[in-house]
């Protein structure tokens, strides 16, 4: 449907709206109320138009924007909805933490807000430039808001790691579009899909490609051996800065791998699946065993990421068997089920996480966490469900999840990576649960009073009953995912 129904850009627009009364505002004001104005256009914003793109992704049908540049279906909605809701739930966390810490200001909802417009972008982008340019907008806002606390050398340090690497990646990516371009003669991810599936494309040119295409995607998601970022960031970047990098951006990522791979690069599943058996076994393997070693929260959070994306990557080579298509609804959309309930969990873990610094002092360590349940008994029993659903352990919506995407894995042959995945899933489990065994069996090391919004607090008691509610009625949201990839139009 071409060029139709406008409305459907609307939320969108609302965003982009939002993002220039912020600017205008920060930049004619100085006042402190004006930071608070900022920061209430950024949540207020971000909440309707997550409500918008939840309602549209009841549409089923397709729409393109832009000479097919731009695509909104219901699988962008979908992923447009739970990205805006990450931006927002990570404003309400972060506000006390940057209060704390003299990083209340605009700068940080301006950036944030560009990077959310980003991943937009990734999301409904229909062309190779216009998933690149998504990826710079969302990437580039990453990279100065990591950097915003200025007198911290770790940041920046952080920062910069980030902004190489990231430069590195996005030159891969670069390099293999320009390679499927001269291939097929066309940027357009349909067009590319016909073109390749006539088999009268050099495959040899395509699969280099390919190769380059899958090493940026495999960078932006955090898989191995592509990862070395990841702990360096969650760890030098301020927290609240952390969860903005490791929340809605994740999603995006995969979102936006799924629209190369999928959308564009079907017709090449047996050769790109392949690539992704040994990215997903890496993650598993290096994500899992590297953190239970570490003793900084933030960093062991990012090998969870890790071991987490080795997950969604299970989910995503699992759609096509032997060149069928059958199972490709069930598997792309168990790794999306999979996507946005680690999502939800992530804010979660990093909320706490943030309610336990204070001005001066980082909740960064294990040992942090002692006795929690005895200074604070409600935020140490929200902090175990969070544990338990990164475990796999019901009745919270990670053991769903999991089992959803090894239950596409065995469908689909991968019998030694299922089980490669269990495994590995029990090395994980042991810091997951040493958390929780700190939490309710030590003595705590600091016993100051634990302050918190009422907000705040309510907010966190919401994520911790969504992981439940998830884990106890988890078809509603299955069901929209996999409605979601049956409208694919391939």
């Amino acid at each position: 449907m071409q060029n139709a129904h406008m409305n459907v850009l609307l939320p969108d627009a609302l965003l982009m709206l939002a993002v220039v009364v912020a600017w205008l505002n920060d930049t004619f004001n100085e006042s402190a109320g004006t930071r608070k104005l900022t920061a209430s256009i950024a949540l207020v914003s971000t909440v309707v138009a997550a409500i918008w793109y939840g309602v549209l992704a009841t549409d089923p049908n397709t729409y393109y924007f832009f000479s097919n540049m731009y695509v909104v279906d219901p699988f962008a909605n979908l992923m447009k909805a739970f990205v805006s809701v990450a931006y927002a739930v990570s404003v309400i966390y972060s506000r006390q933490y940057l209060e704390a810490r003299d990083l209340f200001r605009a700068d940080y909802y301006l950036l944030g807000m560009f990077s959310l417009l980003g991943q937009l972008v990734m999301i409904s982008g229909n062309n190779f430039l216009t998933l690149y340019l998504g990826l710079e907008l969302m990437s580039l806002s990453l990279y100065a808001v990591i950097a915003l606390r200025k007198t911290s050398p770790v940041a920046n340090e952080a920062a910069m790691k980030y902004y190489v690497l990231g430069a590195i990646a996005s030159g891969f990516l670069l390099y293999g579009i320009s390679m499927v371009y001269g291939a097929t003669g066309s940027l357009d991810l349909g067009e590319v899909f016909h073109a390749i599936s006539t088999g009268r494309i050099d495959t040899a040119v395509l699969l280099f490609g390919v190769i380059f295409i899958v090493a940026g995607i495999a960078f932006k998601m955090g898989a191995v051996p592509f990862h070395m970022w990841v702990p360096d960031v969650y760890q030098g970047a301020p927290t609240a800065m952390t969860l903005l990098v490791g929340g809605g951006p994740k999603l995006a990522a995969f979102a936006w791998g799924l629209r190369f791979l999928v959308f564009g690069l079907l017709p090449l599943a047996v050769d790109w699946q392949m690539m992704l058996v040994i990215l997903a076994a890496l993650s598993l393997i290096v994500g899992n065993i590297t953190g239970i070693v570490q003793k900084n929260v933030k960093r062991m959070l990012a090998y969870s990421a890790i071991a987490n994306m080795g997950f969604v990557l299970l989910g995503m080579l699992s759609g096509v068997v032997d060149g069928k298509t059958l199972g490709l609804s069930d598997a792309y959309g168990s790794a999306t089920f999979y996507s946005i309930t680690y999502l939800l969990t992530t804010l979660g873990t990093f909320g706490i996480v943030m309610l336990l610094s204070r001005r001066e002092f980082e909740a960064e360590n294990i040992d942090d966490f002692k006795g929690l349940s005895k200074r604070h008994p409600l935020l140490a029993f929200v902090m175990l469900i969070f544990m338990f659903s990164l475990a796999g352990i019901p009745p919270a919506v990670g053991f769903y999840a999991k089992l959803s995407v090894l239950s596409a894995a065995m469908d689909a042959g991968l019998v030694w990576l299922t089980v490669l995945a269990v495994i590995t899933s029990l090395f994980g489990a042991f810091y997951y649960l040493r958390i929780v065994k700190l939490m309710y069996f030590d003595e705590p090391l600091d016993a100051s009073p634990i302050e918190s919004s009422p907000t705040t607090r309510a907010f966190l008691i919401l994520n911790g009953l969504a992981i439940v509610g998830l884990g106890i009625l988890p078809g509603p949201l299955m069901t929209m995912c996999q409605h979601a990839l049956q409208q694919i139009k391939l």
